[in-house]
């Protein structure tokens, strides 16, 4: 055997342990596309409580119109311990609660800790625990007309909408969850346009809300035709939950009506494993059939995702099933949230995990929100340890230190 082809071999074997351990674990995170079976005994539970039939279930305004939003009708799908229940009925005093039918058959009944129930079940530390603003983001400083926030040179949001398929218990914004679920008015939306068409420097608009996929096709239609009919928007961008807690309203009707105002993305937000089910991938190939392209913006949340095999898992499922992984969000000090909140090196740990461990498309940007709108940051481990004048010194994703050569950039005498 060649000497080059022993030390191939040889490095082939080492890295091989590099992921031993992940190997190992990725057995007990199984995806929803792995759990076909249980799936459809939660699905037939909660069809029974809400006396559907399937017909119903795969209609996205049945799903709407049967969020479960009272304790009683929750504790017949998922069994409730007296404090979960009082919980629920204290947090509801203060912060409204919906679930989709659909997610609610995802929760695994007998895991108190499961990470989807987590995501969607009020916990009493909801109120329990003081710290962190209502809007820590300063949206209403950030907000120049209409429903706009404006962070930078380039591009803004429209928030279009306060209803959601279901609530997050993490939610950012869940200071306008109000008490009804209220779409902006035309007038409203009419001075937002008016605002983007004054300001040509604006060439990507983000819709979003709450989830801008609550909204009727007409009504979205409308919105989407006078945005596209902007001379200097090139992008348009819709953030949505839908594929992942109502995918039934990816219908064939909305996806080709999306489909005419390309470049369009869709980007939403899977934060388990076990939110990749068969109706969620089957939801996101209709928008990636049609030219739609998706990335994922997850949050990193507290015993639901902050960990290293978890993460790596949840983006591996993701581009299974063609969407990127695009961000990782570190949680906003949200008032009614701080629970989920970790540190700052957990999400470092992730990206020190996933960086050479993995392909570069399961390695999403983790970012944090600078306080007060100014914008999102990248954090990412320390790769250059010592530089000199014309060196610098690395760590390469191993551990292992290198010195390179880095001199001035020549200018070219053409």
């Amino acid at each position: 055997m060649e000497p080059s082809r022993k030390i191939s071999l040889a490095r082939s074997e080492e890295l091989k342990h590099y992921v031993d351990d992940y190997q190992t674990t990725k057995q007990k995170i199984p995806l929803g596309l792995d759990m076909g079976h249980s799936l459809k005994q939660k699905k037939a539970k909660v069809m029974e409580v809400l006396g559907a039939n399937p017909e119903d279930w795969e209609d996205h305004r049945w799903q709407l119109s049967q969020r479960i939003s009272d304790v009683n009708t929750l504790s017949k799908i998922i069994p409730l311990t007296d404090r979960e229940y009082n919980a629920i009925q204290e947090v509801e005093k203060q912060y409204r609660w919906a679930i989709s039918p659909y997610y609610a058959s995802l929760m695994d009944p007998e895991n108190h800790a499961d990470p989807v129930r987590m995501q969607a079940v009020p916990r009493i530390y909801e109120v329990q625990i003081e710290r962190g603003k209502e809007d820590p983001m300063a949206e209403e400083y950030t907000n120049p007309a209409g429903c706009i926030t404006r962070r930078y040179p380039d591009r803004l949001i429209m928030n279009v909408t306060n209803e959601c398929a279901m609530f997050c218990r993490h939610c950012q914004r869940r200071r306008n969850f109000g008490e009804h679920d209220l779409p902006q008015t035309q007038e409203i939306l009419e001075e937002s346009i008016r605002f983007i068409q004054d300001n040509n420097e604006i060439r990507d608009v983000l819709i979003t809300g709450g989830d801008p996929l609550t909204m009727t096709d007409d009504y979205l239609q409308w919105i989407l035709s006078r945005i596209r009919g902007i001379n200097h928007v090139e992008i348009i961008r819709i953030g949505s939950r839908i594929p992942v807690t109502m995918p039934q309203r990816i219908t064939h009707s909305l996806v080709e009506m999306l489909a005419h105002y390309k470049p369009l993305f869709v980007n939403t937000q899977f934060n388990h494993p076990q939110e990749i089910t068969e109706e969620s991938e089957k939801a996101c190939g209709r928008l990636i059939d049609s030219g739609i392209p998706m990335g994922n913006q997850a949050v990193l949340l507290n015993g639901i995702n902050n960990d290293k095999h978890v993460m790596k898992r949840l983006n591996h499922g993701l581009l299974q099933i063609r969407v990127l992984p695009y961000y990782i969000f570190h949680a906003k000090k949200v008032k009614g949230t701080i629970h989920f909140n970790t540190s700052v090196d957990d999400g470092i740990e992730i990206m020190e995990y996933l960086r050479g461990y993995t392909s570069g498309l399961a390695i999403p940007t983790y970012i944090i929100n600078a306080p007060g709108g100014n914008g999102k940051t990248p954090i990412l481990p320390e790769y250059i340890i010592s530089r000199g004048r014309n060196w610098i010194m690395l760590r390469t994703w191993e551990g292992k230190v290198f010195r390179y050569e880095n001199y001035p950039t020549q200018t070219l005498q053409y």
